[in-house]
């Protein structure tokens, strides 16, 4: 079953915690700190794979999870990192977060990899924080979350030639011919439902050709079969238009055709094109120059007169085809070396914030009587913070001074007693007395 869409959840492994661990040997009375740091959470990895065509696999199997990083150990042993997930998907497939709507991977090559999500980096153990001015530090860093998130796949055939036309323009007919590509091929509409591939060899070249299943008025607007396969047009280099010959206007199909694609996506009116008339076999001569002569004036691309049934006029319409072809691809290739050799300024991205600025950068906002601290840096540290250590709380309080956040807290109101909530972690600000 041909399967071109998945929705997945995704899931990268957590960070290992750091231990919390000192020296105990015979002839040593006071040993020192030996905890190890946690292993990094796996990563979820996808691979496009020739040998995958569809992601019905992934429709069954939802959940894409990788290990979790092993929590460190004494004698400074680190933790054992997370197994990372490999995903393995058809080549063409575009990985796109839903809740951003960010495009994480677009995989267009065999044997192509993209870490989709990460995993979260282990906690430091107590070995990390040794110093001259702290021997015996008892704190310990918990290991970070990986990505969480959910995603779709999207699947759009890499191909150098799309077909489009009407239901039974003789698409698959044309296809099955000149290719070694086997679809169904019969004398009614709809007779392809999924897209179909095949190479065709013209002058020693090959093409590959994808059949897009038949549109039909209102098809970008999810008619018919709708967009269902219509994304499959955008990965193509060229279009060949197949119009029946015996239509009542040849004009009026491809005129709807060309308004359907536009409205899906209006860069495929500049895709390079050739116009075919098939069925033509036995058709009158005269009548086929008067139609094709109206389509003249409509459009400048390459018109042909072909017959898949009595194999007339595919050879033209192949090297026509594959002149197309080429020239896509070295217009393709200019336009990537005037992108790396522009100097053009609007071209260049600039970041008028410095990084080490960026990540330390946060906002105080009191919310009832809650004081909310946002910052990168700040709830990184806090997120590693277990709040169950007295110890590694008053290191996050020392981080926050080091900061300017306990200032910051000040200025807005915030007491000794007032609870303070970092990264949905919460605390007060400064450690309420002992009780013995």
């Amino acid at each position: 079953m041909f399967i071109d869409t998945a929705k997945v959840f995704v899931q990268a492994g957590r960070g290992g915690d750091g231990a919390v661990s000192f020296r105990k040997e015979i002839y040593v009375d006071k040993g020192g700190p030996d905890g190890g740091n946690g292993g990094r959470g796996g990563d979820v990895i996808f691979q496009a794979s020739k040998d995958e065509n569809t992601l019905l696999s992934l429709r069954y199997n939802p959940e894409l999870k990788a290990g979790d990083g092993a929590r460190g150990a004494k004698r400074q042993a680190a933790g054992k990192s997370g197994k990372d997930f490999f995903v393995k998907v058809p080549i063409g497939t575009i990985v796109r977060r839903m809740d951003t709507d960010e495009v994480l991977a677009d995989l267009t090559h065999d044997g192509e990899e993209a870490v989709v999500a990460r995993g979260g980096d282990g906690g430091f153990g107590n070995a990390h924080f040794k110093s001259s001015v702290r021997q015996t530090p008892r704190t310990a860093e918990l290991g970070l979350k990986g990505d969480i998130f959910e995603a779709q796949l999207e699947l759009r055939l890499l191909a150098d030639v799309g077909l489009v036309g009407f239901p039974n323009a003789g698409k698959s007919s044309f296809l099955a011919v000149v290719s070694n590509a086997k679809p169904e091929v019969a004398d009614y509409e709809f007779t392809t439902l999924v897209p179909n591939l095949g190479v065709a060899t013209i002058d020693e070249r090959d093409i590959l050709i994808a059949d897009i299943p038949g549109l039909i008025e209102g098809a970008g607007d999810g008619k018919g079969l709708g967009t269902a396969f219509l994304r499959h047009v955008k990965r193509t280099k060229v279009i060949l238009h197949l119009i029946d010959a015996y239509s009542d206007d040849v004009v009026e199909r491809y005129k709807t055709i060309r308004a359907e694609l536009g409205k899906f996506d209006a860069s495929l009116l500049e895709r390079p094109e050739v116009v075919a008339l098939t069925k033509t076999e036995g058709f009158d001569k005269e009548l086929l120059g008067m139609q094709t002569d109206a389509l003249k004036t409509t459009t400048n691309s390459p018109i042909f007169a072909i017959s898949s049934q009595a194999h007339m006029g595919l050879k033209e319409v192949l090297r026509a085809l594959a002149q197309k072809v080429s020239e896509s691809i070295a217009s393709e290739a200019e336009a990537a070396l005037a992108a790396t050799e522009t100097h053009d300024p609007e071209a260049i991205v600039t970041i008028t914030l410095p990084e080490h600025k960026r990540l330390k950068g946060f906002t105080v906002e009191k919310k009832g009587g809650m004081f909310v601290v946002t910052g990168v840096e700040i709830e990184k540290f806090a997120m590693k913070t277990d709040l169950e250590n007295y110890d590694s709380v008053n290191r996050l309080r020392d981080i926050m001074k080091k900061l300017g956040v306990m200032t910051a807290l000040r200025r807005v109101g915030a007491e000794p007693d007032s609870i303070v909530k970092i990264a949905e972690r919460e605390f007060p600000m400064q450690e309420p007395p002992r009780e013995w």
